[in-house]
């Protein structure tokens, strides 16, 4: 299949809002249901400063909704890899399954290789703003030279 074909702009389109809406799931976990102050402190339990809980809230939060809207949904995803990977770290220890006490690490790992994925492969269809930096080198020079297709991502 052509990567630049429609049903593939529109599959990476779903991977895209999908991975989106479990990023912002993964928020407001944080807020909703664990609530900030109570994720300061388990962050401090497990050795990172507590306050970090409020950024890593809004970086989680408002990539989701980049990455739902497709604004720099490339750079945003590639944004919240660190984010995760931190996570995975920390539910390392508990095992593989994320129903285990503590949560496992296949979740958090799940997110970061999606979110590469989504980095490498575009930002597919109905995309609001698409930017050219921090993409696959490849990728851009590809993109430079080539005409912009009715709407689809190349």
């Amino acid at each position: 299949m052509n990567p630049s074909s429609s049903s593939a702009q529109l599959g990476i389109a779903l991977l895209r809002v999908s991975l989106g809406v479990m990023w912002i799931a993964h928020a407001l976990l944080k807020l909703l249901v664990f609530t900030l102050p109570v994720t300061a402190q388990f962050f401090a339990s497990v050795g990172f400063p507590g306050f970090l809980a409020y950024p890593v809230f809004a970086a989680e939060l408002l990539g989701g909704i980049a990455l739902v809207l497709g604004l720099y949904a490339r750079q945003a995803a590639l944004a919240l890899v660190p984010v995760m990977a931190a996570a995975a770290w920390v539910h390392l220890p508990n095992g593989w399954v994320h129903t285990s006490p503590g949560g496992g690490w296949e979740y958090p790992v799940f997110l970061i290789a999606a979110s590469i994925a989504l980095w490498l492969i575009g930002d597919g269809a109905a995309a609001i703003k698409r930017g050219e930096w921090l993409v696959p080198l490849r990728e851009l020079s590809r993109v430079s030279e080539a005409p912009r297709a009715g709407g689809l991502a190349k």
